[in-house]
């Protein structure tokens, strides 16, 4: 039985794969045009495995194409005549592998020639693939050269500007037997990035290919051939949730079904059902997978990016998605950010957003023991029948924001104007993990809107959290919140403003929209301490 496969590329006889039909028609269609074809994204989204199969199904149809396939991971550290040098074997032994899987035989004089090979440099390069087209002749045609290079990142900043400027001729001139006739780079960093002294490109003359995350239809195909195998359907919702909180992100939609079909022992007669899908997303949020880990690590590489991010999330106004600007590129580059449709910055999922809170919410902020009144614990905000008391929970987080008073400033590594919604994720976080509940983001996410959904005993709660901009922006959140609340099939839900005005004007009110309950709090937030109190 085949797999969801987490750990490199993956091939349709071990694992479930999406088949990505419309890319790999355009991507062979650029090949074919002879185009050179850069591709970069974050790890993780499919990139080797993507170009493995195109390089497959373009020499399945066509054997006049010949693919030469590198990995340049392993130069990251060499010098430029190291990289030349093992370059040259690396290609020659390519060359060999390409014979031996059709099963024909290399030339007397192919093999003296790549037995006596050897690239020094970019100019010995282009000499060498001139040489090499005149070996590679198929009865009375000539094959053409696909080289396709991954992880071209690790090319030694040495021999990068030589490398691109090598193939930026061989693409200008432009011959009849131009070699190699089509290139595939792909990586992390785009060709700009990798332009080390900052000067105008070399290589100017590649397409840009873009390989998306899945779609709900590419999720629900792949998931789909899973429960063809072995009968154990996903429930429609489960379908949606995992698109939702992945953002179709490849390798967070096949870990997260991982867990559920691997780690979980649910029996394969039962469906999988949304109780199911909250423990394997809590799993998947506890782990410490790679994925996540590369999150985390790149969204500390930048001091500034806290700040940075933070305001992408909350800010009503939005942050326009500019890849000029510097952190907008190198968190794109990270797979963090991502173009919304209204053309602003949004984190690319919920999970990622998730666990960007974490990863900046103080391990300590010195205010857990006055979440609640003396003598009393999350366990007294449950009814008899186990559901969740939100409005007496939410209450209690309003008058807890008001006993702390200035106290919330001491609240370290923090920015001030997100303290509340910091507090807020805490707050509901604690109680959440003490009752043995799931808390997690909800789209949409950014312009100054983040929705927390709590599932607790099969019900859900959800909460949209703001900062307070005017009187019609608040008006306008509570319909906002009403139609999310219509779409998810739920009857109430809670909305928190926190209002950093010099004079604020709190709230607590409850109304009916749309048929709907709504229980909304304006919570002022101190912004400075009195007169006279110490911090220390």
């Amino acid at each position: 039985m085949r797999k969801f496969g987490t750990h490199g590329p993956v091939n349709p006889e071990q694992h479930y794969i999406v088949a990505r039909t419309e890319e790999l028609a355009e991507f062979i269609k650029r090949v074919k045009e002879g185009r050179y074809v850069v591709i970069f994204a974050p790890r993780q989204t499919g990139k080797t495995t993507f170009f493995q199969r195109a390089v497959a199904a373009l020499t399945a149809e066509d054997l006049t194409y010949f693919p030469i396939q590198l990995n340049f991971e392993i130069y990251v550290d060499c010098s430029r005549s190291e990289f030349y040098d093992f370059l040259t074997k690396q290609i020659c032994k390519e060359i060999e592998h390409v014979f031996q899987r059709r099963g024909a035989e290399l030339s007397e004089a192919l093999k003296q020639f790549l037995n006596n090979a050897r690239i020094t440099n970019h100019l010995s390069m282009i000499e060498f693939f001139e040489q090499i087209q005149g070996f590679l002749k198929d009865g009375g045609h000539w094959q053409k050269v696909v080289l396709i290079i991954d992880e071209f990142d690790g090319i030694p900043t040495s021999a990068l500007r030589g490398f691109l400027h090598a193939f930026r001729h061989t693409y200008i001139t432009h011959t009849t037997l131009q070699c190699p006739y089509s290139l595939g780079i792909i990586g992390v960093k785009s060709i700009a990035q990798l332009d080390y002294d900052r000067s105008v490109s070399p290589f100017n003359i590649h397409d840009d290919f873009a390989l998306p995350n899945f779609t709900f239809d590419q999720v629900q195909e792949l998931l789909e051939q899973y429960t063809g195998e072995t009968g154990q359907a996903f429930s429609p919702e489960v379908i949606e949730s995992i698109h939702r909180q992945t953002g179709g992100q490849p390798f967070l939609v096949n870990r997260l079904a991982q867990i559920l079909t691997e780690e979980m022992d649910i029996p394969k007669t039962e469906a999988l059902t949304m109780t199911h899908f909250s423990e394997a997303h809590i799993q998947l949020l506890d782990e410490n997978n790679t994925n996540l880990t590369h999150l985390t690590t790149n969204i500390r590489r930048n001091p500034r990016f806290e700040s940075f991010l933070m305001r992408i999330l909350l800010s009503e106004e939005g942050v326009p998605f500019n890849l000029r600007n510097e952190l907008i590129n190198e968190l794109a580059m990270y797979g963090v950010l991502t173009r919304g449709t209204d053309r602003m910055c949004k984190i690319a999922n919920p999970i990622y957003l998730h666990c960007i809170l974490q990863a900046f919410k103080p391990v300590v902020n010195g205010l857990e023991r006055d979440y609640f009144p003396e003598d009393t614990d999350g366990f007294q905000y449950l009814t008899t029948t186990g559901q969740i008391q939100m409005e007496r929970l939410l209450d209690n987080f309003r008058d807890f924001i008001a006993r702390a008073g200035f106290r919330i400033l001491q609240v370290p590594e923090t920015p001030q104007e997100f303290i509340g919604q910091h507090l807020l994720f805490a707050y509901l976080d604690q109680f959440v993990t003490g009752v043995n509940g799931a808390m997690y983001m909800e789209v949409p996410t950014g312009r100054g809107r983040m929705d927390l959904l709590i599932l607790h005993n099969e019900k859900k709660y959800i909460v949209e959290t703001k900062i307070w901009r005017s009187e019609r922006l608040y008006t306008e959140g509570k319909r906002q919140l009403a139609a999310y609340l219509s779409a998810e099939g739920v009857t109430e839900g809670y909305y928190v403003v926190f209002d950093h005005r010099a004079t604020p004007e709190p709230r607590t009110e409850t109304e009916a929209i749309d048929g709907l309950t709504i229980r909304s709090y304006v919570i002022p937030v101190v912004q400075e301490r009195p007169s006279g109190e110490n911090l220390g």
